[in-house]
């Protein structure tokens, strides 16, 4: 982290970016560092590049950097396993580039990487990177807001396995600097009308598998028709994470160049399974790529084998 810091010292001219289809811990992980930056080195410009969000675009809303902004400038890469889900790839004109992450460092790329895959989410490394050097860094309550919210949606709400006393420790440390839980809560929970009815047929629509995995086909033409944003359609994940009996869940979401899948567990480890179909993640929440839906029912062959031998190696669960 000291090396970071000094890297920080050392350029003028410092862009912080993100991965493809952005999620709260990435956009709060992007905005949390740099607004400390900015607040701690006035003179210093900073630009945070990439995709936006809209389920967390009151925190910022990044822009794509123009191409003057690379020549001379140290990159930030945060909240990312492997270079090619950098949302903007120019990120290789940088000058000098760290990334720092909490996923498996299933590739290290750029020049430096800062990677503690035992942190439930990029935000929490950031944070931690404040206070490790809050003599020098300074932070904001827009900056405090920014992690807390990377923290909260990486961690289910605090739900997940990963959580340990630190996240409790650095989410009361963001607290203290005056952010409105209720604020937050209302930007997080409110939901439109459509999405609303999107997860009414998602509740109606889902499929079990023999052994207890659900999942939900999300088709272009159910999208169009619910008139939905992707982001919106692909956050339905959520919707049947609650079936009893069914320890592992997905969304099968149809982009308009591929099918992406959306894959969670309350038990079965489930990483390994998201390398082999081109994607990865942590072992209870990942993401892969299914290609065509003539590949589905080899997938869900393959799930469904995992989800039956946790349940026979876990007869209390």
């Amino acid at each position: 982290m000291e090396f970071i810091l000094n890297k920080i010292k050392e350029y003028n001219k410092i862009l912080i970016f993100g991965h493809v289809r952005p999620d709260g811990d990435c956009i709060g992980s992007q905005y949390g560092l740099a607004r400390i930056i900015k607040e701690s080195f006035p003179n210093k410009e900073v630009i945070v590049s990439g995709e936006t969000s809209d389920y967390v675009s009151f925190i910022g809303e990044p822009t794509m950097a123009n191409d003057a902004d690379f020549k001379g400038s140290l990159g930030i890469c945060v909240d990312i396993a492997n270079s090619e889900r950098v949302s903007d790839q120019r990120y290789k004109n940088c000058d000098y580039i760290i990334k720092i992450d909490h996923h498996p460092n299933v590739e290290a790329f750029g020049d430096y990487n800062y990677v503690d895959d035992t942190a439930p989410a990029c935000a929490q490394i950031i944070t931690e990177f404040y206070l490790n050097y809050n003599k020098e860094l300074k932070m904001t309550k827009d900056a405090a807001m920014a992690l807390y919210v990377g923290i909260l949606t990486d961690t289910g709400r605090f739900k997940f396995d990963s959580v340990k006393s630190k996240t409790f420790k650095m989410a009361s440390i963001l607290l203290d600097f005056g952010i409105s839980l209720g604020y937050i809560d209302n930007k997080l929970s409110v939901e439109t009308v459509k999405t609303l009815k999107l997860r009414g047929y998602c509740l109606e629509n889902f499929n079990v598998t023999e052994n207890g995995f659900a999942y939900i086909k999300m088709t272009r033409e159910i999208i169009n028709k619910y008139g939905v944003t992707d982001e919106e359609a692909a956050n339905q994940v959520t919707a049947i994470s609650t079936i009893e009996g069914c320890p592992s869940w997905a969304l099968f979401i149809e982009y308009p160049t591929e099918i992406r899948i959306r894959l969670r567990s309350r038990g079965p480890i489930i990483n390994s399974l998201a390398e082999r179909w081109g994607g990865g993640g942590h072992p209870k929440a990942s993401g892969a790529t299914l290609g065509t839906w003539d590949k589905l029912p080899e997938f869900l062959k393959e799930i469904d084998k995992i989800v039956k031998e946790y349940k026979e190696n876990n007869l209390d669960d």
